[in-house]
């Protein structure tokens, strides 16, 4: 979709065209035909873009809820896009820092505070608005700044269809060339997608990495959006780095800085528990009658000593992060399995094991093993109506299997 077809799409006889594309898709028809119907009212190039949000609509359901019903999309933008609940929470960050209420845009004119006096923030890389959106309910002004104008042209008219036009002003640019200094907060989502697709090298965002610790060092304040696997090396001294889960899967890493003392931080949500480094250290020990495998956020920020404390327990390997534990204890921080059988790894033994407790279903893990599992499962040629889990780890240098049992009250 060009900027031109974009802009006619917010015309009445847009709107009018999207209308009757959700509808015909709702209904189930299929694209050739949904095409072929539409075209007997609507220019062809009308006709497309209709069609290319509607679908794009329906897809969003999944990250936006209802809010996607009017809302405008590109491909790369609705899976670039932060999930709300995780830009909520860091919009809610922002909003209770305490940040200036004011800031300057770029013509000059000031960028007054909210009704409830949010501070002023510099959204660069804003992309369809994901985060602007976010910030604008929490109350904060925002000047929002990206590079391509279907882009720009997209942000505000999801800013206008959700009521939020009053606090968000959108503009083309290039974020290198911004100044975030007369703002409360920067806040910086560099592209991470390149020609050959997704680049999980700060080096190859867009901008550079050099270019956005630029604009943080010009800020009195800075939120970056970051891949959850950015290298440590790459964190700036003195900065903050948090690893948001969102119901149990890792979605991304912020990087904060001017906002209070750094260091690492886990998130879960939607609960909004947070998990901050306590200087623990975890012994290693013997597998005993629990296994916990923490969530992928306190293993991203380095935290599962600080988890295996909240269930008194070691790890089985000092590189692995599986705790162990004699303990059944409640926490949402890890998944929790109770340890039927541990095994130096063999394929003919645990797939006599298995035939022996008529174990037709595995679920299989692994952290620290080179096991194939596909080829595994495979290999183990199950049958029978129980089912169990598999965690392939290496205990000691050596490769060991665990049955396990889930136990699902451990877990918040």
């Amino acid at each position: 979709m060009d900027l031109d077809a974009f802009r006619t799409l917010l015309t009445p006889a847009g709107l009018g065209a999207l209308d009757e594309a959700v509808k015909i898709l709702a209904d189930g028809a299929d694209p050739v035909a949904a095409a072929s119907a539409m075209r007997r009212s609507h220019p062809a190039d009308l006709t497309a873009a209709a069609l290319t949000q509607a679908s794009l609509r329906r897809r969003a359901e999944a990250k936006f809820g209802p809010d996607a019903a009017v809302m405008y999309f590109t491909p790369h933008g609705l899976e670039q896009a932060t999930r709300p609940e995780v830009a909520a929470h860091r919009a809610a960050r922002i909003r209770a820092a305490g940040l200036p209420a004011d800031g300057i845009r770029a013509d000059g004119t000031p960028a007054h505070g909210g009704p409830e006096g949010g501070p002023a923030v510099l959204d660069v890389c804003c992309g369809i608005g994901g985060d602007l959106l976010a910030l604008t309910r929490a109350g904060c002004p925002v000047d929002a700044v990206d590079l391509d104008p279907l882009t720009v042209e997209i942000a505000r008219a999801n800013a206008a269809a959700l009521g939020l036009s009053g606090l968000a002003h959108v503009r083309t640019g290039d974020a290198a060339l911004t100044d975030p200094g007369g703002y409360g907060l920067l806040f910086a989502d560099p592209a991470r997608r390149g020609a050959r697709g997704r680049t999980f090298d700060p080096m190859a965002y867009s901008p550079t990495w050099p270019v956005v610790l630029d604009l943080v060092a010009r800020a009195p304040a800075a939120c970056l959006k970051v891949a959850p696997g950015i290298p440590y090396e790459f964190i700036p001294e003195g900065a903050e780095a948090e690893w948001v889960s969102y119901r149990g899967e890792v979605k991304e890493a912020a990087i904060w800085t001017g906002m209070g003392p750094g260091g690492r931080r886990a998130t879960l949500l939607p609960s909004g528990a947070t998990l901050t480094a306590s200087g623990a250290e975890a012994e290693t020990g013997p597998v005993s009658r629990y296994l916990y495998e923490p969530d992928g956020a306190a293993v991203r920020a380095h935290l599962v000593a600080e988890v295996a404390a909240l269930v008194s327990g070691r790890l089985v390997d000092p590189r692995i992060a599986y705790i162990t534990s004699d303990r059944l204890v409640r926490t949402e921080w890890a998944s929790c399995y109770e340890v039927t059988d541990v095994m130096p790894f063999s394929l003919k033994r645990l797939r006599a094991v298995l035939r022996e407790r008529r174990v037709g279903v595995v679920t299989i893990k692994k952290r620290g093993s080179a096991v194939d599992v596909e080829r595994l499962r495979k290999d183990l040629r199950l049958s029978g109506g129980n089912s169990a889990v598999i965690v392939l780890t290496r205990i000691e240098e050596r490769p060991f299997a665990l049955l396990c049992q889930p136990v699902t009250s451990a877990n918040g």
